[in-house]
């Protein structure tokens, strides 16, 4: 195996070592052709614009685009925006592109191939991006490049505002629509609560104490109301003693002094035994009430009155023992106050039963409100179950406004995010397409591939035989000897002559091939 290799190595190194001034040939030819191919091909220029996106450093809100979304979302919005038809077409009419396509092809058409000339690449690292263009003009590269930067600034401006403006009216609809749902349950709300102040549960501990003050008011009325009454007997009975002793005494004007004293004495026995009892009543009106209770007062005034009476009494008995004069003055003016005090305790009973009812309608009321506040804390519930989640969400909707108003009244400030030009785009000073040193490349392995293409297409046809084993093997004979080729002097000298014209062409092609190329780039026509 290794023997058939070694073999097949040497026929091809012969084949290679006798054919290679036909592939030096057809390699020197395919230089010139790659430069023809080369000079042909229309050149493509370049230019860049290197944009840098600063980041705003007023961020007053969580509505802001810079945290809502990320350079390479906001660069892909942009780009769409940017080679968009109507911005490519201004474009194009404006710095007069393509004059030549547009005569003969659809404005669309040039359009696409436009689009596909601009390269818009957002950097791996950082906030930062190149605008590249494509064009044969290379006057024409740096313009469109520095348009398409100054268009995606200008859009960039444009696109935010509108963002935050479309923000600040949707935040601002919200919020009316929430605030006319809270208007709404807030009324409806207070008219519940004004309709059922006092039956409300928050109303229910203040109406339980009124209830127990207003019920120990009707029990202190009702008792004062009883007392009045008791001083009402006893002052009638007053009354009435009074009168009959009056009648007694007009009946016995002709007794004697000693009758009249007789009376007298009978007279102040009476009153002393009504003291007696009026003190009685004092001391049961203290055990209940103060100095200042109405009913004391009285019955201390009575009291007064008839200790005064009873040493009025005692005087007159003296002063009848001397003159013998009567008493008839004095009666009527005692029955008198206390027919006036007697109405008064009236009075003051009417006023205590009227003072009374009041306090019993104002004891049902507050019964009714103690008894109804269950009925309308469950109501109060039902009706505000859903207000604390309006009023939660109003709260973030009023902040979330704000918000948005501060960030447009930034953004129209141009305050925000911008898109900055680090560095414009400049004349481009050689074409990036097509690349010489490709070409040539190209151009030599394809010189190389179709010389070694020739010879294996050469060798494949040439019929002699150059192998001693080749022809036992062709003819099935086996080979005796082999007989050496005898040049003679004439074709020494002309195998010489044929190596030596040989060098003499492959060297002036090669002078040729290097002068071409030479020429070619003295005239600026090759750019590596």
């Amino acid at each position: 195996m290794n023997y058939i290799q070694r073999q097949l190595t040497n026929k091809y190194v012969d084949l290679f070592s006798r054919r290679k001034w036909l592939i030096i040939t057809i390699l020197l030819i395919s230089l010139p052709i790659g430069l023809g191919v080369y000079l042909l091909t229309p050149k493509m220029y370049q230019a860049v614009s290197l944009l840098s996106y600063q980041q705003q450093k007023i961020n007053p809100n969580k509505l802001s685009p810079d945290v809502a979304d990320k350079i390479r979302d906001i660069v892909s919005t942009l780009t769409q925006i940017v080679t968009s038809r109507t911005n490519l077409e201004k474009l194009i009419l404006e710095l007069n592109l393509y004059p030549e396509a547009r005569q003969n092809l659809p404005m669309e058409d040039i359009v696409d191939s436009m689009r596909r000339a601009i390269k818009i690449e957002p950097s791996t690292q950082g906030d930062i991006f190149r605008i590249a263009f494509n064009h044969s003009n290379p006057e024409f590269v740096t313009k469109v490049a520095n348009s398409l930067a100054a268009k995606f600034i200008e859009e960039n401006l444009k696109y935010r505002e509108e963002r935050a403006t479309e923000t600040s009216a949707y935040t601002n609809d919200e919020l009316l629509m929430a605030k006319d749902v809270m208007d709404r349950k807030e009324n409806t709300m207070r008219d519940y609560k004004l309709q059922h102040y006092n039956e409300m549960p928050d109303q229910q501990d203040s109406n339980v104490s009124r209830l127990i003050s207003v019920q120990g008011q009707y029990q202190s009325n009702q008792e004062s109301i009883q007392e009045l009454e008791r001083t009402c007997v006893l002052i009638q009975d007053q009354i009435n003693n009074r009168k009959q002793l009056i009648e007694k005494e007009k009946k016995e004007k002709s007794l004697t002094l000693n009758q009249v004293t007789s009376n007298d004495s009978e007279e102040s026995v009476s009153n002393e035994t009504q003291l007696e009892r009026m003190k009685i009543m004092l001391e049961q009106l203290l055990s209940r009430y103060t100095e200042k209770h109405p009913d004391v007062r009285r019955t201390r005034a009575v009291i007064a009155r008839l200790e005064k009476e009873i040493g009025r009494n005692g005087s007159k008995s003296k002063r009848r023992k001397g003159s013998g004069v009567g008493i008839d003055s004095d009666v009527d003016t005692v029955v008198l106050q206390l027919e006036t005090q007697y109405k008064n305790v009236l009075l003051n009973i009417e006023s205590l039963k009227a003072e009374k009812e009041l306090l019993k309608q104002s004891v049902t009321q507050y019964e009714q409100w103690v008894s109804a506040a269950p009925v309308r804390e469950a109501e109060w519930s039902a009706l505000t179950r859903e207000y604390g989640q309006l009023k939660k969400h109003y709260d973030e909707l009023v902040a979330q406004n704000l918000e948005a108003k501060s960030m447009l009244n930034l953004e129209r400030r141009q305050k925000g995010s911008q898109f900055k030009i680090e560095d414009p785009a400049r004349y481009p000073e050689k074409p990036i397409k097509p690349d010489f040193a490709v070409i040539m490349s190209v151009a030599a392995m394809a010189g190389l591939g179709l010389g070694v293409v020739l010879t294996l297409a050469i060798d494949f046809f040439d019929g002699s035989f150059r192998d001693p084993e080749m022809l036992e093997a062709a003819l099935g004979l086996p080979l005796i000897a082999t007989i050496p080729r005898i040049e003679t002097a004439v074709e020494r000298r002309q195998r010489k002559w044929r190596k030596f014209l040989t060098l003499i062409f492959f060297f002036l092609g090669l002078l040729a091939v290097a002068a071409l190329f030479g020429f070619i780039w003295s005239k600026g026509y090759i750019v590596i």
